[in-house]
C-alpha cells in the first residue's frame, strides 16, 4: 500500500532539474566576457528519449519493483555550434535572461505546489482543524 502518491517525489525531481537549470544559467552569465567559454544548457527531453529507447523490460505484475534509472533525469551538456562575440565566447545574455525569467516562474509554481501538498498533508494530519 502506498502511502503518498509519486506527486510529491515528482516536485522534488522537478524543483532539482530548475535548480540545476538556475546554476548552469548563472554560470553562463558569470562567464559572460571570458575568452572561448562555451556556453551550457541543461537538457531534460534527450535523457528521457535515450533512455526510453533503452528500456525493453517488462513488468508481469503490480507487486513487481517499478523499472527505471536512478539518474537525476537530466544532462549539462555544452552548446559548442555558436559564436557570439569576437572572442570565442558564445553566450548570449538576451537568451539566457528569458531563460532565467521562465525558469524562475516555474521554480516558484513548483515550490508553491509543493508547500501545497504538504500543507494539506497537515491538515489531514490535525484532523482538519
Amino acid at each position: 500500500m502506498k502511502l503518498f502518491s509519486n506527486t510529491i517525489t515528482n516536485l522534488e525531481n522537478a524543483i532539482s532539474y530548475s535548480t540545476a537549470k538556475q546554476k548552469v544559467i548563472s554560470n553562463n552569465i558569470a562567464n559572460i566576457d571570458t575568452p572561448n567559454y562555451k556556453a551550457q544548457e541543461v537538457r531534460f527531453n534527450k535523457v528521457l528519449t535515450n533512455e526510453l529507447s533503452k528500456f525493453d523490460a517488462f513488468k508481469t505484475n503490480a507487486k513487481h519493483i517499478d523499472f527505471g534509472s536512478s539518474s537525476k533525469g537530466y544532462q549539462i551538456v555544452t552548446r559548442n555550434n555558436t559564436n557570439y562575440q569576437h572572442n570565442g565566447n558564445n553566450v548570449d545574455i538576451d537568451q539566457e535572461m528569458t531563460e532565467m525569467a521562465k525558469n524562475q516562474i516555474q521554480y516558484n509554481a513548483l515550490i508553491d505546489r509543493l508547500s501545497s501538498k504538504y500543507n494539506s498533508l497537515k491538515t489531514v494530519i490535525k484532523g482538519g482543524n
